[in-house]
């Protein structure tokens, strides 16, 4: 069951402040608060969705455009087009990353790897 209090849909209803990238009536990106590469950004839909399976199967095809959209432009004026990385993590036990905000968004990064 989607919670309503997770952490992008308070930065969605602007409860929480982002350093937000592109914004459209359906999706928007903005910077990772905790970058593991130079260019770390996130690109979510405005819709209750949990992950990657629960917005593909359910969101309209207008959301799913206008968040295609909001990616693309997304890559576009961070200057990324050509070298990128992009991982959406599904479920608490996905095996490379495990999902911790269960509202469904796209890791973008590029860049040199940040040192930590």
């Amino acid at each position: 069951m989607y919670d309503k209090n997770n952490v992008f849909a308070k930065i969605i209803r602007g409860e929480i402040p982002s350093k937000k990238i592109v914004e459209n009536e359906y999706a928007m990106s903005f910077y990772d608060v905790n970058p593991i590469t130079d260019v770390h950004v996130l690109v979510v839909p405005k819709g209750e969705y949990e992950n990657v399976l629960d917005f593909t199967k359910n969101a309209s095809a207008i959301e799913q455009a206008a968040f295609w959209k909001c990616f693309v432009e997304t890559l576009d004026k961070l200057g990324v087009m050509c070298d990128f990385n992009v991982l959406a993590n599904a479920g608490k036990n996905a095996p490379l990353t495990e999902q911790s905000v269960f509202h469904f968004h796209l890791h973008i990064t590029a860049g040199k790897k940040v040192c930590k």
